[in-house]
């Protein structure tokens, strides 16, 4: 009989310790609390986190250090003026037999280039021809070279824009030296 009221207080008093502590109310303490209630953070919104500890707003640890570029950007020289253009027709492509590849440049032509100025480059792609854009020259018609081809893929001429967020620089002297071979079939 003993064992039996031993075995009854004993859980009696595990169940009091188990269940005591329990309160619907009050939820219980959470690790990570951040996990179940996040910290909304409203899209371009400022930040703190570079503050200083006398509450002034400081943007400088936000901006580059002056004077610098960002990796694997090469700097083109021209100016996008039409002094530039001018001073672009005299430029040669930098690339060699090796890095010169016709096929890559075909295939960055049809990418990029063709809805407007055609397979051919006679200025009939698709867009002209559903009358999107107007006004796209024949590579014929046009005194090109190829830096004045690369200076307009650069910086961009009239309505067509610039790819130079698109393709690199070595990319943009391939489809300009694809263009050359183009007008030369023309």
């Amino acid at each position: 009989m003993r064992r039996v009221v031993y075995s009854l207080t004993a859980l009696m008093g595990l169940s009091s310790l188990l269940f005591s502590c329990k309160d619907d109310q009050k939820p219980n303490y959470q690790f990570f609390p951040n996990m179940y209630e996040s910290v909304a953070y409203e899209t371009y919104s400022e930040s703190d986190a570079f503050n200083s500890p006398n509450g002034l707003k400081r943007k400088e640890g936000q901006l580059p250090a002056e004077g610098t570029i960002k990796r694997g950007f090469e700097v083109y020289d021209l100016p996008n003026t039409p002094e530039g253009y001018e001073a672009s027709k005299s430029l040669q492509s930098p690339l060699d037999s090796l890095s010169s590849n016709m096929e890559k440049g075909k295939e960055l032509y049809n990418i990029y280039c063709l809805s407007c100025h055609g397979d051919k480059g006679d200025g009939k792609g698709k867009l002209v021809q559903r009358e999107k854009f107007l006004g796209v020259p024949s590579y014929k018609d046009r005194a090109i070279t190829v830096g004045t081809v690369f200076h307009v893929e650069t910086y961009g001429l009239n309505a067509m824009g610039s790819h130079a967020n698109q393709l690199s620089k070595k990319e943009r002297w391939q489809v300009a030296e694809y263009v050359m071979k183009l007008k030369s079939e023309l």
